[in-house]
């Protein structure tokens, strides 16, 4: 029988593989990565050079592997990617694909149509877009993020908490103001021009990371150009797999690596959700001996519940859980028992929440 193991040995982690992304995907090992990261050829459909007021021209994409004949084509090409992406992904992983309004909507049918369940879409707002040369047009400051489940029902990984600490303890919306690539953040070639026309910001990346990836989870980003996914997988503690048909853009990306250094072990853990911390019933505490049948829980304001033997608590006129005593005796809809009830410690009131605590830790360890 094949094990989780097995399947990681077999992974080419770390590394950047050469070639048509379809083809080394389907070299690849079933079910064996956590999340896909998908930045795929926009099909920009160009038609001529574009020209700034001054007459300079902008250098915008234009690339083979940019160009398809027809709508047609890109629809191939996008389901086939599409499949192996959902035959790699584990039952709860999870994939992100970017575009822009010239081929996002074609991205998105295609997700539905082969099963992937949309969680949200994110507007990537640019704090700093090109400008419109030709003012025939608004000028496009965004591009749009698809965050799926590999299936509906799935238990893909959402970090709350720590979204919302990096957005200063404010809830993390789908809108997201961040800058292009400039400075020296933008690779530049041989000749002092931008490396890749479409580079994204390490930014990005990190949001997307640490929101949706666990340390020493599997990343495949299938379109690595100059290795950003990789970048910042290689920092938070992630592993990667890039897939890259350009030798260009490979070895820019393998050399960008090179000097990409891993944060520190205790800089790599993000704030929990609580919804995602083990479940522990109230009975426990009583199974393990920490709270006794018959003891005496308080509330801060006074009130009072005595422990029972199979979990419940029994006050005046009224026997349940620890939340539905609390909400009861505080004539609440809700109440959350953990931090409503204490238990005394040499005269003291003590959150019964603590004996939680000691047990997830335990069973952390």
């Amino acid at each position: 029988m094949t094990t989780s193991k097995d399947k990681a040995a077999a992974l080419p982690l770390n590394t950047v593989l050469a070639g048509d992304c379809i083809e080394v995907m389907a070299s690849l090992p079933e079910a064996s990565v956590d999340l896909i990261f998908a930045d795929p050829p926009y099909n920009l459909q160009l038609k001529g050079e574009l020209h700034r007021p001054d007459n300079s021209r902008v250098d915008a994409v234009d690339d083979a592997w940019d160009q398809f004949d027809s709508f047609g084509k890109y629809d191939r090409f996008t389901r086939a990617w599409l499949a192996e992406a959902r035959r790699l992904l584990k039952p709860d992983g999870a994939i992100w694909v970017i575009g822009s309004y010239h081929n996002v909507f074609r991205l998105g049918a295609e997700l539905q149509n082969q099963g992937y369940w949309i969680l949200n879409d994110v507007v990537w707002r640019k704090s700093n877009p090109m400008p419109n040369f030709r003012g025939k047009r608004l000028t496009n400051a965004h591009e749009t993020l698809i965050w799926a489940s590999r299936d509906e029902g799935a238990r893909y990984t959402f970090n709350y908490e720590a979204l919302k600490a990096l957005n200063e303890g404010i809830q993390m919306r789908s809108d997201w103001m961040l800058p292009i690539c400039t400075g020296h953040e933008r690779l530049k070639d041989g000749n002092g021009d931008k490396a890749h026309p479409t580079q994204k910001p390490m930014g990005l990346l990190h949001r997307v990371l640490v929101g949706t990836t666990n340390p020493g989870d599997v990343v495949l980003d299938p379109f690595f150009g100059t290795g950003t996914t990789g970048a910042v997988a290689k920092m938070l503690g992630r592993d990667f797999i890039g897939i890259e048909r350009e030798a260009g853009y490979r070895a820019l990306a393998e050399k960008r690596l090179a000097n990409i250094r891993r944060y520190d072990q205790t800089a790599l853990e993000v704030s929990q959700s609580k919804r995602a911390a083990p479940r522990v019933p109230f009975g426990t505490l009583i199974e393990r001996g920490m709270l006794r049948p018959g003891e005496v829980l308080t509330s801060t304001n006074g009130k009072s519940a005595k422990v029972r033997a199979d979990g419940t608590l029994v006050a005046e006129d009224v026997t349940g859980s620890i939340h539905q005593v609390g909400a009861h005796l505080e004539g609440a809809p809700s109440c959350n028992g953990w931090t409503y009830w204490c238990y005394q410690v040499d005269g003291k009131q003590v959150s019964i929440d603590v004996l939680r605590q000691q047990i997830r830790a335990e069973m952390h360890d």
